[in-house]
């Protein structure tokens, strides 16, 4: 396999099949997509630039690209608004989060 630039953008997928396709940059500001994405892991999600996530469905994943966006938005900012996250998604974002590192 020759070697090729990264694509600038990266296809994160859910458990029940949603797929959402993002900025690489975006999605490296989790640190499980940052190291499964490094050229030099040698993993096959940097070559196809596609991370499965078996353990987080399509609601959650949404949102955590939502906040993948607004992360890398305001990474400059000082004061920050809060985003806007609803109540019954709370726990399961947590688990999100803590699995992937952001």
């Amino acid at each position: 396999m020759s070697e090729t630039t990264p694509s600038e953008y990266v296809t994160l997928v859910s458990n029940d099949g949603y797929e959402f396709k993002i900025l690489r940059s975006a999605a490296c500001i989790a640190g499980a997509i940052k190291k499964a994405l490094d050229p030099l892991s040698g993993f096959r999600e940097n070559a196809q630039s596609r991370v499965d996530l078996p353990t987080i469905n399509g609601v959650i994943l949404e949102k955590v690209c939502e906040y993948l966006y607004y992360n890398q938005k305001h990474v400059e900012s000082k004061e920050v608004p809060d985003m806007d996250i609803p109540p019954e998604l709370c726990l399961e974002l947590l688990i999100a989060a803590d699995y992937l590192d952001c």
